[in-house]
């Protein structure tokens, strides 16, 4: 196959899909890699150390994309991309197509074969291309949430540790995944006093062992959420259904009830939001302001550290992405039930059951 890796057009999205060591193991394995010109540099990569890993470098966008039997990137399609998609051409990408219908048209119309990285999905549950950078969003989300608590963004004007003599931040997190794991460890180990509400008491389990106690754990409801955001400070939602459309913990009303200059971290925001009054912001313009409430909802949290970032996106992607150029896709998925669950679309098909539901639209099995 020729792999294609575009420079990624999303506001402020400095990431790219493959690093050079994952453009030597396409080309190990017998493929062609076109990259194209400074899709790396924001990632802190050169075009040279493709070159040196065996790529070959294009100046414009539309080569690699008319070029490449597979689009690896790490956002969705935008803008031009969409009309240089061709019927059959895999896109290997983070869809999040369950808060995007218009999006999840296009790639119906174009008859593409769209995975997304955050539907591969193992037997026990678990999401291995979505776990990085969820593990990057929770820990970047204590320290975008800390920020957001002082003055300069018009917040509460409180330090997450405290000092001696005055207590520290109640920071809120919903959900216990590996993003929400990853929020309470950083912020326990800022100083700060933790809540973690779930609606899995095995996984709430969990965090407390591995806290050492040093974390409060609270089985998820509507009151409990209104109860302990009501006191927080620093809310931070990491809730997620795998592919669907993230459930609206937050209401208008709760909002209205937190505390003056407290602040909202919605890490779910790519898949539409845990909070009512959540809507999408990038890394240029990333705050507003509902109810006296801060609210941070960037869909592309972990492109404020690209070069971490992109190195732990390849190590999970870089795989998967073997199985399909090596097989094709059809023997991929059919050897690889994480990867069929990672398909979404199919020659005009919608295939993933979770975001038909979430669209309204019609659903093929695979």
């Amino acid at each position: 196959m020729v792999i294609g890796v575009p420079k990624e057009i999303k506001a402020d999205e400095n990431r790219v899909a493959l690093a050079p060591s994952g453009a030597a193991a396409f080309i190990g394995h017998g493929h062609h890699v076109v990259i194209e010109k400074s899709a790396g540099v924001g990632s802190g990569i050169s075009d040279d150390a493709y070159r040196e890993a065996g790529a070959r470098i294009v100046n414009k966008p539309k080569s690699v994309w008319e070029q490449a039997d597979m689009v690896f990137k790490v956002k969705e399609p935008l803008g031009d991309e969409l009309n240089w998609m061709r019927p059959g051409q895999i896109i290997y990408t983070f869809l999040h197509l369950a808060s995007n219908k218009p999006l999840t048209r296009a790639l119906l119309a174009r008859k593409v074969i769209a995975l997304g990285y955050e539907t591969v999905q193992l037997e026990d549950g678990t999401l291995p291309l979505l776990a990085p950078m969820s593990e990057v969003a929770g820990r970047l989300a204590v320290q975008k949430g800390a920020q957001c608590l002082e003055a300069g963004c018009k917040g509460r004007g409180i330090l997450l540790s405290g000092v001696s003599g005055v207590k520290p931040a109640n920071v809120v997190v919903l959900g216990a995944g590996t993003a929400g794991g990853n929020a309470c460890q950083t912020a326990v180990g800022m100083g700060a006093h933790v809540t973690a509400l779930d609606v899995s008491i095995s996984r709430l389990r969990y965090l407390h062992d591995v806290m050492q106690g040093h974390i409060t754990t609270i089985v998820s409801n509507s009151a409990s959420i209104a109860e302990e955001i009501a006191k927080a400070d620093l809310v931070i939602g990491a809730a997620l259904i795998p592919g669907g459309r993230t459930p609206v913990l937050i209401t208008k009303k709760m909002v209205r009830d937190m505390k003056p200059g407290s602040a909202i971290l919605d890490i779910a925001i790519d898949q539409g939001g845990v909070c009512e009054t959540s809507r999408p912001t990038t890394h240029h313009d990333p705050i507003f302001r509902v109810h006296d409430v801060v609210h941070y909802c960037v869909t592309n949290m972990p492109g404020a550290v690209p070069r971490t970032s992109t190195y732990a996106l390849t190590n999970a992607t870089l795989g998967y992405g073997l199985e399909i150029a090596d097989k094709g896709v059809a023997q991929a998925i059919e050897a690889n039930p994480a990867l069929r669950k990672g398909l979404n679309t199919h020659l005009g098909k919608l295939t993933h059951r979770a975001v038909a539901d979430a669209l309204d639209m019609e659903y093929f099995e695979v």
